[in-house]
């Protein structure tokens, strides 16, 4: 059994694992100012949102009313975009404070907690729980995994998204502190040992990988400058203009329908992998 960690209350804010919450060593404090200024545009974050939405509420219908637990939530985005459904009760978490504070301010209705997910568990129980995009920042995912697993109710879900593909590695995974991108057996690998089904697995940003792969090759010999802030080279690889975000982002249509209609992408930018709990 994993430790169950006693909240305290720090401002509006309530917080599970104080002693990391400002010290950003998995994640720039910058990065959330950029985040939230460019999740309005991005397609990429539209296309993630209507895709990992629409895999919550097929798991929302098997379960019916739902609690659900967004681990890693960043500045508020998916749990807005979450919150506009009556049937789901909607927590989002976030290890680092700045996160949550755009949060809060992004989504005053919505509980917004302050959690590290390998710590410990929380005082309550889930029917689903998502981490999109999260487990990368992590040193002990299985330990994160496990908590995860715990956290779960029986018939419970885990609907996570990972960076995919280690030779896609490239100054953008430095910049934003990833410990790894992942393999398809390492991510289905580490499910299964810490008690995980996968039910379903597939790669997404997979019509666009052309694009990304040759975009990751130019990055490795792009040089930067000595006076630029990381900021700057995070904003510099993952803006884009208005015209080629509304291309790609139709573009991005494609992927979500063949995932819908049961096809598992090979290859692509992201892995993404539903977990049940408990599974035949």
């Amino acid at each position: 059994m994993s430790k169950q960690l006693t909240p305290n209350v720090v401002g509006t804010i309530t917080c599970y694992s104080e002693g990391v919450a400002n010290d950003y060593a998995d994640y720039p404090d910058s990065g959330f100012d950029l985040t939230d200024e460019y999740a309005a545009t991005s397609f990429w974050v539209s296309s993630r949102n209507r895709l990992f939405s629409w895999l919550v509420h097929r798991e929302r219908d098997r379960l019916g009313q739902a609690r659900l637990l967004d681990v890693g939530c960043g500045t508020g985005n998916f749990a807005q975009h979450l919150s506009k459904d009556g049937t789901l009760t909607v927590t989002g978490s976030e290890i680092y404070l700045k996160g949550l504070q755009f949060a809060q301010k992004r989504q005053p209705d919505i509980e917004f907690i302050q959690y590290d997910v390998t710590e410990g568990i929380l005082d309550r129980r889930y029917e689903i729980i998502t981490a999109f995009d999260v487990f990368e920042h992590i040193e002990a995912d299985v330990t994160g995994l496990q908590n995860v697993h715990e956290m779960l109710t029986e018939e419970g879900v885990f609907i996570v998204s990972v960076p995919q593909h280690m030779f896609l590695w490239s100054k953008l995974d430095e910049i934003v502190f990833h410990k790894r991108r992942y393999s398809r057996a390492e991510m289905v690998g580490k499910l299964r040992q810490t008690g995980f089904t996968p039910v379903r697995v597939t790669s997404h940003v997979f019509t666009l990988f052309p694009l990304m792969w040759l975009s990751r090759l130019l990055d490795k010999v792009k040089p930067d400058s000595p006076a630029t802030e990381d900021t700057d080279n995070l904003s510099d690889r993952v803006t884009f203009s208005p015209v080629v975000n509304w291309v790609f982002n139709k573009i991005m249509f494609i992927d979500e329908a063949l995932i819908r209609v049961g096809i598992p992408l090979p290859v692509g930018g992201t892995l993404v992998v539903v977990a049940r709990k408990n599974a035949p």
